[in-house]
């Protein structure tokens, strides 16, 4: 039996389901909010997030994904790339974090937060398919943040 983990993911600018600040999104300066990590597992060698909104009129969008984080982040500030650490494409087409602007309505946005077997050898500016792969391919664990944004 596998030991049990608590690994979590959560932010010192909203609450898990609680709306994300204006601050963090399109209508406002657009940039990462802060991200706490607990718990990562002890046999992990890097971490990898990925954020994104299922309702989306397009489907599934990307907003972030940034991987190589090392196990011993304890936080990821305010728009902080850590060295060493790489970022893809989001659906916006561009490199880095593109914040919650949703249409019409509330959306939920997803930071799926996972502690990983390796590094992933990726280049920076790499698509969603290809992260999502290695991601899938060295998963030791896996948690999950949710907030909402409304477009009023």
């Amino acid at each position: 039996m596998e030991p049990e983990t608590h690994f979590q993911l959560t932010s010192s600018a909203f609450a898990e389901g609680g709306p994300i600040p204006v601050k963090y999104s399109c209508k406002g300066e657009n940039v990462s909010p802060p991200l706490i990590v607990r718990d990562v597992p002890a046999e992990a060698i890097s971490l990898a997030l990925i954020m994104h909104d299922p309702d989306a009129p397009v489907g599934d969008f990307l907003h972030w994904t940034i991987w190589n984080l090392k196990t011993d982040l304890p936080f990821l500030s305010e728009n902080e790339v850590p060295d060493g650490s790489l970022q893809g494409v989001n659906g916006a087409g561009q490199i880095g974090y593109a914040g919650p602007c949703p249409p019409s309505g509330t959306h939920h946005y997803i930071f799926d937060l996972y502690a990983l077997d390796a590094l992933l050898n990726l280049p920076n500016g790499a698509n969603r398919q290809a992260v999502e792969a290695a991601v899938t391919e060295h998963q030791l664990a896996k948690a999950t943040l949710m907030a909402t944004f409304s477009n009023k």
